[in-house]
């Protein structure tokens, strides 16, 4: 499979002056580590990593024996493959021996997410040999290494990379393993930030901005799926990804060109906008909301109007940057309108935001749109809410990238490590204490009684939530990017240790060269800081 894109062949202009192609191959094999009988004739595979590609099958036998693999993400309390979660989805292959000696068994025309293959009907008794994991996916190179002296976070960051390798697959996929495998726009929205420090991801994702293009609809709405193939348009936080995918890509490789392309398209998803708010209000956010969000709901006005603002502010930094002088001058006065409607509207003068959620103060804060006092006061509330649930998160898709941000800039770290290292539910190290190797779609996806989360959506390896790692390069690792030198021209190293982290170290592959921390703190506490 092949995913054409273009890109830069310096590296160091940010110019796209050449046609490539991005291949979906093989990149890694993982042999089988664990092998259970859990009913006479099943045999069980464990590959230790839930991974996206196919299983290779070794085997031997009489001819006309056909062996039966099929897929899971995970496993029944009794050992079995659990695949009620995959719905319709078969996740099943079939292979005839033809007999006569050792034979060895590769699909070629599809792919599965599992950890588990369940073999029946294998003629006698396999060994570990007999599967091996074929690791696939969009051939993207992977350039950052990121490990603490925390083994937690340490495998948080690898759930996030494997889940990322996992759903760049052609397209940016919501997940490999159910009937569905979409496009999902609010998914990546929340996540290039994140994949841009994990793989080299302007082709890929520059070809998807492509895709994006030919699914806008004729009003100017981009699309909750691209390439288009179900649900509607215009939702908050998923059309959004239209604006802030090219802004994400411009940033971390200096490449003006894809705004370029892109720019038209923007301008008509920005006038949709216009010509759907109310006084710069954005009441109808869609269906989607701060979606799977843990019972902290936030009002669509306010996720709206919030992306509203942030999508023209966004838009009219891009058009500053190509030379479009009077439409930069223009979007900059519209979002700064937008977000004085915003807070009146929606904010208190003590930093309450309508709804109360964790989300609300979240986007509010990230945003930019609250002038001082007023932030430092919602951020306040944002810690009262966060003590209020017993101090874990309760945000969904649109609240978690910004959630440990907006604390850590707003004087609150170490609010924000107790919620990166918690391992009680909901957390991402209630995932990691369940046996997680990917970013699970669900906070609940495992509930705490060892039952699974709702079968019609349970998806184990689902990067959204895998957000958080834009935070943990830009504040445990310290490497963060200069918004106004695009392409890491200039960056500033400032780990904030917290959490009792005694160490950590980071890299990263710009075009420029590596960029890299490495910090430790001594018996004191002092820092000892090496680039």
């Amino acid at each position: 499979a092949w995913s054409a894109a273009t890109v830069d062949d310096t590296g160091a202009t940010g110019r796209i002056v050449a046609q490539v192609d991005l291949p979906v191959r093989v990149v890694q094999e993982l042999p089988a580590k664990a092998l259970t009988q859990p009913t006479p004739g099943t045999w069980i595979f464990d590959l230790g990593q839930n991974m996206v590609g196919k299983a290779r099958l070794r085997v031997s036998g009489p001819a006309g024996t056909t062996v039966r693999l099929r897929h899971a993400e995970v496993l029944n309390p009794d050992g079995t493959a659990y695949t009620a979660n995959l719905r319709s989805a078969q996740a099943t292959d079939h292979y005839t021996l033809r007999g006569g000696g050792a034979e060895v068994y590769e699909p070629t025309f599809t792919f599965h997410g599992f950890r588990y293959v369940e073999l029946t009907g294998f003629p006698g008794t396999p060994d570990l040999a007999s599967v091996t994991g074929l690791v696939m996916h969009t051939d993207g190179e992977l350039t950052s290494e990121f490990e603490t002296s925390n083994p937690m976070v340490n495998q948080l960051h690898s759930n996030i990379t494997w889940g990322q390798r996992g759903n760049f697959l052609s397209v940016p996929t919501d997940t490999p393993a159910r009937d569905e495998r979409l496009g999902w726009t609010g998914d990546i929205n929340v996540f290039a930030d994140t994949a841009t420090f994990n793989m080299d991801s302007l082709t890929f994702l520059t070809k998807w901005l492509q895709d994006l293009r030919d699914a806008q609809s004729a009003n100017g709405a981009y699309p909750d799926v691209a390439p288009r193939v179900c649900c509607g348009d215009g939702a908050t936080g998923w059309a959004d990804a239209g604006i802030t995918v090219p802004y994400t890509l411009w940033q971390r490789y200096g490449d003006t060109r894809v705004v370029e392309e892109h720019y038209p398209s923007m301008v008509r998803y920005a006038s949709w906008l216009e010509s759907t708010s109310s006084n710069h209000l954005r009441a109808n956010a869609g269906p989607y909301l701060d979606w799977l969000n843990l019972d902290d709901p936030t009002p669509a006005g306010v996720i709206g109007t919030a992306y509203y603002a942030y999508s023209i502010r966004l838009l009219g930094e891009m058009a500053d940057a190509i030379g479009r002088d009077a439409d930069a001058a223009r979007y900059t006065a519209l979002s700064q309108d937008i977000a004085r409607a915003f807070v009146d509207a929606y904010v208190s003068a003590d930093g309450t935001v309508a709804g109360d959620s964790q989300t609300g103060y979240v986007l509010a804060i990230g945003m930019g749109l609250l002038p001082e006092p007023v932030r430092a006061k919602a951020a306040d509330r944002l810690v009262d809410n966060v003590r209020r649930h017993d101090w874990h998160l309760s945000t969904g898709f649109l609240g978690t990238p910004d959630l440990l941000p907006a604390l850590s800039d707003t004087g609150h770290l170490d609010v924000a490590y107790r919620l990166l290292l918690n391992d009680t539910y909901p957390s991402w190290g209630y995932e990691i204490a369940k046996g997680a190797t990917t970013i699970w779609e669900r906070w609940n996806s495992i509930m705490p009684d060892g039952s699974f989360g709702d079968v019609s959506m349970n998806s184990f390896n689902h990067y959204a939530y895998g957000a958080v790692g834009d935070w943990m390069y830009r504040t445990v690792a310290g490497i963060r990017p200069d918004p106004s030198s695009p392409g890491y021209a200039h960056l500033t190293f400032a780990p904030q240790p917290g959490g009792g982290l005694t160490s950590a170290r980071a890299s990263y592959r710009a075009a420029q060269g590596v960029i890299g921390s490495d910090w430790s703190l001594d018996a004191r506490g002092d820092m000892r800081l090496r680039l």
